[in-house]
């Protein structure tokens, strides 16, 4: 955890060098994010000292920041956490010195997964100020799934989320102002050097009682969020209904936890208690067994272990992968031919399925339902919430931007239980304000064992009727009849190679516009590629910043750093497929992808060469216009 009578700026960092820190860093509404060891796959637990200086300016502008908030001689009660990376012991260690020297009441659990600190945060509300288990705000120390020598921070307060990014813009504003002087670095090491030995030593053998009371409140939480209800003896009465219908039959899940926060939070005592059998691999913190991000082949080790569990028995079904920081869990499934990873696209449209047929089968008169997802979503959850009369919006890809989005539509009336990324698979469910595979996997086990109920149909009985493939349905169903049963649309993965473009360009509203005149040439050649399928396409181009969604109807530049989708729909009106581009805001690449109705792989390899092919044309002209 750190030795607490050592100051870890004690050796301070040039200006020049804290200055080059800085330039690396990748500074957005999804957290603030760099290269923390020596390169993107360093193990070493030490830090530079110019990333211990940024780790205490981090902490102290937050710390300012937050406050600020509060009257005069009042101590904020903040939740700090890290998540398994090897460097966030040494950043936490950092940034609790300085947010003591502040004055902030601080509660350090150490390893815990991103949902778990924010239940815990959110928890923290209900006691009144002054009160031990009190909070007001979080600092969860991770950079999610980006390579284990990266890290970095998110904040949020007790709300259970992250910041918007209106407050998010404020707080990168001032990290940047008056940074790498001398005197600033002077300054942070100062505030490192205030806490005593004793103080920083108290604060980490206290770190195992809020680990616990963390790990409690996640608990709690979990429950509230799968029984869709505050009310504990509701809870319990839909709980021990769900527990009862898998148990009917059974059903076991693999996970692998892959060295992550999740390998210590409350994944297999939760999942056994609703009836499951859970068979975990992986499960020694930071004990990194591929690659963070869970795509690809990072669900390999996954997918052989569930077809080795499903020869054993028959009852295992799925299994998930989450990422460092536990808030994704993307899912491997057995389909009745063999173990297979779901798209990211396809675990946000079972989520959206599982959680809205439940919702809407219980829906009141007059309830408005809605939902919510970023500008890379696939069409297919579009789709998904038309069948079931859900209303369907966008927001920037981003988590604080979906989050943000939602709770707007929710202050406008909107009923909004589940939102997320469709891009990367990621889904939060009301009143969770964060991504969670354990809400994910509550959802789906909802909608494979609850059957009818009186005249209620059971979930997915419901959405057959309603997606018109009512034919579908048959009492032993299996997951892989629900797969099955979604709308079929073909999407690009945003994590392949091929989804991220390296460009010259820094200014994204120049390269959109040269796109634009790109896109407007070689409208005839994607016209034409498409007709066979959908016949004549119009084209309209949207922009997305922030939570807000409009129609462009002049420069695709107009988007600025947003993302650009170009929606292409056929004769009746009916959106066809989409090509969508983003400058990512946590990594130093432009991604690209298209999204296409129905089973056509080869169209959308074809489709997505030319989308690339003008965006580096586009590029070179900007480069060559400088």
């Amino acid at each position: 955890m750190g030795d607490p009578y050592l100051n870890p700026l004690a050796k301070k960092p040039s200006p020049e060098a804290a200055a080059q820190f800085f330039a690396t860093l990748i500074l957005s509404a999804s957290g603030w994010r760099g290269v923390f060891g020596q390169n993107d796959d360093d193990l070493t637990e030490t830090l530079s000292p110019q990333a211990v200086y940024a780790s205490a300016r981090m902490a102290s502008v937050f710390a300012d920041w937050l406050i600020a908030r509060f009257p005069a001689g009042t101590k904020p009660a903040l939740a700090l956490g890290v998540d398994t990376r090897p460097t966030g012991p040494a950043i936490a260690h950092t940034m609790a010195r300085v947010f003591l020297a502040k004055g902030i009441e601080l509660r350090y659990a150490f390893v815990c997964a991103a949902p778990e600190i924010m239940a815990w945060t959110r928890e923290g509300k209900s006691f009144p100020a002054g009160h031990e288990r009190h909070l007001d705000a979080f600092c969860y120390i991770s950079a999610s799934h980006n390579p284990p020598g990266h890290n970095g921070v998110k904040f949020g307060l007790n709300d259970g989320g992250v910041l918007p990014g209106s407050d998010a813009s404020v707080l990168i504003a001032a990290l940047k102002t008056g940074s790498c002087t001398a005197e600033d670095i002077s300054a942070m090491q100062t505030l490192c050097a205030m806490p005593s030995g004793k103080t920083v030593a108290s604060m980490f053998s206290d770190s195992g009682r809020y680990k616990r009371l963390a790990m409690s409140a996640y608990t709690l939480f979990a429950r509230e969020v799968a029984g869709n209800s505050e009310r504990m003896d509701e809870q319990e009465l839909a709980l021990d209904n769900l527990s009862d219908a898998v148990g009917e039959t059974g059903c076991g899940i693999v996970a692998d936890m892959n060295g992550s926060a999740r390998s210590v939070s409350i994944d297999y005592t939760f999942l056994t208690s609703l009836g499951c059998t859970l068979r975990v691999i992986n499960d020694r913190p930071r004990g990194f067994a591929h690659r963070i991000v869970p795509e690809g082949k990072s669900l390999d080790p996954c997918k052989a272990e569930l077809a080795l569990a499903r020869s054993q028995d028959e009852r295992f079904r799925l299994g998930y992968v989450p990422d460092c920081d536990g808030d994704r869990g993307n899912l491997v499934v057995w389909d009745g031919n063999g173990a297979r990873p779901l798209q990211a696209q396809e675990t946000y449209a079972l989520a959206l399925l599982a959680e809205l047929s439940d919702l809407a089968r219980k829906a009141g008169p007059g309830v408005q339902l809605a939902a919510v997802g970023n500008d890379a979503t696939s069409m297919r959850s579009e789709a998904v919430c038309k069948a079931l009369g859900v209303r369907f919006f966008r927001a920037e890809t981003g988590e604080a931007n979906v989050v943000g989005l939602a709770r707007s539509l929710r202050n406008d009336g909107w009923a909004v239980r589940i939102l997320g990324e469709g891009s990367n698979g990621g889904v939060i469910t009301w009143p969770a304000a964060v991504r969670d595979p354990l809400n994910t996997i509550a959802a789906v086990l909802k909608l494979m064992y609850l059957k009818d109920e009186g005249d209620t149909a059971g979930p997915w009985k419901f959405w057959l009727e309603k997606s018109d493939q009512p034919d579908l349905y048959r009492d032993a169903f299996e997951l892989s009849d629900i797969l099955k049963s979604l709308p079929p649309w073909t999407s690009t993965s945003v994590f392949e190679d091929r989804a991220a473009l390296r460009v010259s360009s820094t200014d994204h509203t120049a390269l959109k516009n040269a796109y634009q005149q790109v896109f407007v040439q070689g409208w005839p050649e994607l016209s034409s590629l498409l007709a066979s399928r959908y016949g004549q396409l119009s084209w309209r181009a949207m922009a997305t910043n922030g939570i807000q969604e409009r129609t462009l109807s002049g420069a695709f530049g107009e988007s600025g750093t947003g993302g650009l989708r170009i929606v292409l729909s056929d004769t009746s009106g009916t959106d066809k497929a989409f090509l969508w581009m983003r400058g990512s805001g946590t990594e130093a690449v432009f991604r690209i992808m298209v999204d296409l109705e129905g089973d056509c792989a080869e169209l959308e390899r074809r489709m997505l060469m030319l989308h690339a092919s003008w965006l580096r044309t586009a590029d070179a002209s900007c480069c060559a216009a400088h």
